[in-house]
């Protein structure tokens, strides 16, 4: 009768061949090179990640919570989170600050404290569009700061921004060389 073994469990057994210790023959000795030479197998050979679960539940509840998708739920569609790189991050800034670069359009405000909107958020399909509204694959960029740099309203806009800024920090670096009347130094009234 053949022994049943539990599917539950895991267990490992090694599979080790016969070790004949014949010092009289030497043919022997080559034969256990040989099947000791199966035993090894080189990097190529092994699969990552093939090991056997930790006997903790606490270690193995951790480990299920990792392996788990990060995923809003299932109320918002089980929207992944996305792997943050520089470029998402620049783009995800970008989006917070879209108010201050055109002051003509306004949007609604997000909740700046909120993690939530800062770890979940995807690009969405947009609805059809006149033909001529469309952006050209040659004009399409692949990041939000590439668009907006290659963009000439918005690189004109900021031109002028930044020139009144400098005109501004400008007049009153002026003011402060050109002081006048009870503020000199020579006008101040010496202690007798």
């Amino acid at each position: 009768m053949s022994e049943v073994k539990p599917l539950i469990g895991l267990k490992w057994e090694p599979k080790l061949p016969c070790l004949a210790l014949d010092s009289k023959t030497g043919s022997s000795s080559s034969k256990v090179a040989e099947s000791g030479s199966s035993l090894w197998t080189s990097k190529s050979e092994l699969v990552d990640g093939l090991c056997l679960p930790p006997t903790d539940p606490k270690k193995v509840n951790k480990m299920m919570r990792k392996q788990l998708k990060d995923t809003t739920g299932s109320n918002w569609f089980d929207m992944p989170a996305p792997t943050m790189t520089p470029e998402l991050k620049r783009d995800l800034q970008l989006l917070k600050l879209r108010n201050v670069m055109d002051p003509k359009k306004h949007y609604k405000r997000v909740a700046s404290s909120s993690k939530l909107a800062e770890k979940y958020f995807q690009a969405i399909i947009e609805p059809a569009q006149e033909y001529f509204d469309r952006v050209t694959k040659k004009n399409r960029k692949t990041t939000l700061a590439e668009d907006l740099v290659s963009d000439p309203k918005f690189s004109q806009y900021r031109q002028r921004k930044v020139r009144e800024i400098e005109e501004k920090n400008r007049s009153n670096q002026d003011k402060k060389w050109k002081r006048k009347g009870s503020d000199s130094k020579k006008t101040k009234h010496r202690r007798h």
